[in-house]
């Protein structure tokens, strides 16, 4: 028994309260060294009367190292706990302070979880289980007002530059919902549209009014209500990290210096103000001079920008936020934020733009969910450049389930392109085959998925600017086959809880190999996804309980026979399964 590989803490994804009354328990070890686990635990209080021995399972696993977990229902919400370590006859018990051969005799250096404090609980917005985004970058989707059209408008549809227009605008969404609600789209994720010098909007000029191009609060209010009416929600950009160089304190620092009242809202580190090498001498996103960095621990930069959150949410009824760069600003910051939008919105969907682990931002007091990029870079990998086989990718998976607390990964944003990558299907690099069994991994997995507008008609296009083209509205230029794939993907997530909140296990994925299968349980609810990602047919032979089942896709009848289930997929095929339980 490796007990150097063993690992656990009281606190973060190791140690939490699911709900108000369920704590989760988790352990690691050396992959493939322990046979069994328990958790050793009983309330401190009454440890003779309430201890016992909980059976922990194999919850997920990674190159290394294998993730147990139990849950327990504590009768008085506290629990102290260790755990028994099993290796055939070889037997471990695990205290807070160290590893014994024998048990200890009480609980006094067990681990500890205190008390289920309801305030503590962190209770992510239940309806993005449910949900399937779609994101919009507003000045490219559709143009509906060619009233507000910025000056020099080009062509709908011409090639896209950083710095060109072609006038997008909110009234083209509300003129084109029937396309997400034909597909199955529930919530809708926008990139900036509050006033900016760009055509992306990531320089806020005035966080307070929608920009002239797009409309304004009551067009975006038509908006909404419409999304609503339905039953697609509505998540804005907050670019809290830095402002534009037309922000209305900026341009007093650039005109006053260090005489201005705003001097201290940005990080400025000499006066005047000036770029020397492409560097400006203030704090921005990047390098880039017109987007300065807000100094959000600054009071009267806070309170400006928690009054923003709040109106946007209380005035138009839009359903959350998405944060840009939000791991370069305080957590402090985001603390008052969450309590801010929650009081105004407790249902609303806070959502962190972070490319990389995120744990700190998801113990409840900061964000619901990040944008799952680790999540995006696996899936690339294995289905579309080939770089991982599926033991490689299944470990990748494993890792991520093991970072956060299970509520954080059952509201995962879940990408595989945006308008800061290039398309899926261009990264893909045309094959249509790979990018629909990127999307059938996306939609059979734990999180929320996202689609990026145009992927479900084919569009493709390199990074930015190749990536913002004008969305295709000339149905002849629509892929609409892929269309209604992702309309079906979709359609099979949405009625089956278990491809929502149920269990995920990898039944298949071996070291060299290109097949993939994985089941999804809930309850009742039994789904099996087979996936081929070879240019070759391959055969599936998958231990399963003695039942008949059903391709969802097909409508195929299948019985499994002496425990096992055999299917040959052709090259890059795919099934979903549903288990028929008669």
């Amino acid at each position: 028994m490796l007990l150097e590989a063993v690992y656990h803490r009281p606190r973060l994804n190791w140690s939490y309260a699911y709900d108000h009354e369920t704590i989760h328990l988790r352990l690691r070890a050396k992959k493939g060294d322990l046979t069994e686990v328990f958790a050793w635990a009983g309330d401190k209080y009454a440890w003779d009367n309430t201890k016992e021995l909980i059976p922990m399972t194999l919850f997920t696993s990674d190159a290394m190292f294998d993730y147990w977990e139990c849950e327990s229902v504590p009768l008085y919400r506290r629990l102290k706990y260790g755990f028994l370590l099993q290796k055939g006859h070889e037997r471990i018990w695990m205290t807070e302070s160290d590893f014994q051969t024998e048990r200890p005799a009480n609980p006094n250096r067990l681990f500890e979880f205190p008390y289920i404090n309801r305030g503590d609980v962190f209770i992510p917005p239940a309806w993005v289980k449910d949900a399937v985004f779609y994101q919009i970058f507003p000045e490219r989707f559709a143009n509906g007002d060619s009233s507000l059209n910025p000056d020099n408008v080009q062509p709908w549809g011409g090639t896209p530059k950083p710095d060109n227009f072609f006038g997008g605008d909110l009234q083209g969404v509300i003129d084109h919902l029937d396309h997400l609600t034909e597909l199955g789209i529930t919530g809708i994720y926008f990139t900036p549209i509050f006033t900016a010098t760009t055509n992306h909007k990531y320089d806020t000029e005035d966080y307070m009014q929608v920009d002239p191009h797009f409309g304004d609060v009551k067009t975006l209010k038509r908006l909404v209500d419409a999304c609503h009416e339905r039953g697609i929600r509505v998540l804005l950009d907050a670019v809290f990290n830095h402002a534009g160089r037309t922000f209305a304190p900026f341009v007093d620092v650039l005109e006053k210096g260090e005489a201005s009242a705003y001097k201290d809202w940005f990080h400025v580190r000499e006066f005047p103000l000036q770029v020397v090498d492409n560097i400006p001498n203030y704090d921005a996103f990047a390098f880039e001079p017109l987007m300065p960095k807000l100094n959000t621990e600054n009071p009267e930069v806070k309170e400006y920008l928690l009054k923003v959150a709040e109106y946007w949410i209380r005035e138009v009824g839009i359903d959350g936020w998405r944060l840009d760069v939000a791991n370069e600003v305080d957590h402090e910051f985001w603390r008052d934020f969450r309590k801010v939008v929650k009081r105004a919105n407790p249902e609303a969907y806070i959502l962190g733009e972070i490319w990389h682990e995120s744990a700190p931002w998801l113990e409840g007091d900061k964000f619901d969910a990040v944008m799952n990029y680790p999540f995006t870079d696996a899936v690339l990998d294995f289905f579309v450049y080939g770089k991982l086989d599926a033991e490689g990718f299944a470990n990748s998976i494993g890792k991520q389930l093991s970072r956060y607390p299970l509520q954080a990964s059952e509201v995962a944003f879940n990408l595989l392109d945006s308008h800061d990558t290039p398309r899926l299907l261009t990264l893909a690099a045309g094959d249509k085959n790979k990018l629909k069994l990127a999307a059938l991994f996306q939609f059979t997995f734990m999180g929320t998925p996202c689609i990026y507008y145009g992927d479900e008609i084919g569009m493709d296009g390199e990074g930015d600017p190749g990536c913002r083209k004008c969305m295709e509205w000339n149905p002849a230029m629509q892929d609409r086959s892929l269309f209604n794939y992702y309309r079906k993907l979709i359609e099979i997530r949405s009625s089956h809880p278990a491809l929502r909140t149920g269990s995920f296990m990898f039944l298949e994925a071996g070291p060299g190999g290109t097949k993939l299968a994985y089941e999804r349980s809930l309850g009742d609810d039994l789904i099996l996804v087979l996936i081929n990602t070879e240019e070759t047919a391959q055969t599936f032979r998958v231990d399963v309980q003695e039942r008949s089942w059903e391709n969802l896709f097909t409508g195929e009848p299948l019985r499994a026979e002496r425990g096992k289930l055999s299917l040959k997929l052709p090259a890059y095929g795919y099934a979903v399964l549903q288990a028929n339980l008669a």
